[in-house]
């Protein structure tokens, strides 16, 4: 099993001991790696990390456990705010979480032990469990621009520095021959931070991994003209072959008031993972409960309305947990 550092560690638990403290938080007792008991009678209480507390994660995470404790005999859900994606990852290498939502490509990057988790190394304790909804690779631009060739030599803001948003501008740009570091003006930043250079004239374009529509694009789209640059076939399969975590999306026209026209992208995937600890009938009555309560959970969560058990299957690059893996084979999605 990978360890973090040792006063990355004493963070962690640090922060999560103060958010037990709130009546949020996860203790030893609580735990149910494995399928053992929780708080709920006999049901295995698995905590389920998620993301900051203003973030789609937690919203997420939160319809499931509400929809979700009411329809399973033998499993329950806690959630947990969490730093998201990476974080989620490390979590359950150390039992800190049993499941978690994570951008695909992040897992792939964590199994891989490349890109975010370069210095990590690679981590074989966490499985898929299935893919819930599309975070669109949006590539905002404004007016004059009108492909993603035409970023060469322009200010772009490429995403946080180190995210999997910058992974993904690295990876989008050199399919169309653009170096990262050196055929662009690189600048790094959140979404409300591009979508305000963008209207103030300070950047060109700006990229931007998230669910369609993305707030910050929409108040952009009220006050300035923008254009979505498209990735058409061509460089959509030859990204796709060499990355397997990315999906076509059509980002249908209307999403932004001022793009009337739809845009063929890419897409990563907000992917439920579990524990490699869980038991396969745990994991099973899960993945199961997921689908059979997709109306429940919709309406209360309009991301649900994106869950589908064919698209659930795609993007998926790390092995399925024998329980989720046991449910797509029963209806017929995985052979």
């Amino acid at each position: 099993m990978k360890k973090r550092l040792a006063t990355l560690t004493a963070l962690a638990v640090t922060a999560m001991m103060a958010f037990t403290g709130c009546g949020g938080g996860n203790s030893s007792d609580d735990q149910a790696a494995g399928g053992a008991e929780g708080n709920s009678g006999s049901a295995a209480q698995l905590t389920l990390g998620t993301g900051g507390t203003t973030g789609t994660y937690y919203a997420v995470g939160g319809t499931m456990s509400t929809v979700l404790n009411n329809a399973m005999e033998n499993v329950s859900l806690k959630v947990v705010s969490t730093g998201a994606s990476k974080a989620n990852i490390l979590d359950i290498d150390e039992k800190i979480s049993d499941i978690a939502i994570v951008q695909n490509d992040v897992m792939y990057y964590a199994f891989n032990g490349t890109d975010l988790f370069q210095s990590d190394g690679s981590f074989d304790t966490f499985s898929a469990v299935a893919g819930i909804y599309d975070e669109t690779c949006q590539i905002i631009a404004g007016p004059g621009i009108t492909s993603i060739a035409d970023l060469k030599g322009k200010t772009v803001n490429v995403g946080d520095a180190g995210s999997g948003v910058e992974f993904n501008a690295t990876q989008i740009l050199a399919a169309y021959g653009i170096d990262i570091n050196k055929d662009i003006n690189k600048v790094n930043g959140s979404f409300g931070d591009a979508a305000d250079s963008i209207k103030d004239g300070k950047i060109d374009a700006a990229f931007i991994t998230a669910g369609a529509p993305t707030t910050a694009v929409v108040d952009l789209a009220i006050s300035k003209d923008i254009n979505l640059l498209a990735i058409d076939d061509e460089h959509a399969e030859t990204l796709m072959a060499e990355y397997p975590f990315y999906t076509k999306t059509i980002i249908p026209g209307g999403t932004y008031s001022c793009v009337p026209d739809d845009v063929q992208t890419l897409s990563v995937r907000a992917t439920l993972i579990a524990g490699n600890e869980l038991t396969e009938d745990t994991v099973y009555e899960l993945t199961k409960a997921l689908f059979d309560n997709k109306d429940a959970l919709a309406n209360s969560n309009a991301k649900f309305a994106e869950l589908d058990a064919n698209a659930a299957v795609q993007g998926i690059s790390v092995p399925f947990h024998p329980g989720a893996e046991k449910y797509f084979k029963e209806i017929g999605v995985l052979s």
